[in-house]
């Protein structure tokens, strides 16, 4: 029996591949989306963010260049949680990645351990 994962990434991330590549080897299918092209809605950020149990500060990739670009280390301290989720939603590279969920529970980003304690082999 196999189960399915819902995974955001950006292909081209070495630490998206990894993680997608322990995923599967646990024996999970994976529902990849290209968080660049289609970054989450807000609805879907409305409904992820609280399941993962972070702060939405830790949703934001702050050390990509996105983050930079845009000035966002000091703004994102003042800025409301709404406004937080619409600029994520609009800018899929300001998101941590990658994100998986089993529409239970949600990570976000990737190490190695915490994998297999979180999305433990089939």
């Amino acid at each position: 029996m196999s189960k399915t994962l819902k995974v955001y990434h950006y292909p081209i991330c070495s630490t998206c591949r990894l993680a997608n590549k322990q995923l599967k080897e646990q024996g999970y299918q994976l529902d990849d989306q290209d968080i660049k092209q289609q970054p989450p809605t807000v609805e879907e950020l409305r409904r992820l963010i609280p399941l993962s149990g972070l702060p939405i500060a830790k949703w934001f990739n702050t050390s990509g260049e996105v983050y930079r670009e845009l000035g966002l280390k000091d703004k994102v301290k003042t800025m409301s949680e709404d406004e937080k989720i619409k600029l994520l939603s609009g800018h899929g590279m300001l998101i941590k990645r990658p994100i998986v969920t089993d529409g239970v529970k949600v990570t976000v980003g990737y190490k190695s351990e915490r994998f297999a304690e979180e999305w433990p082999a089939l």
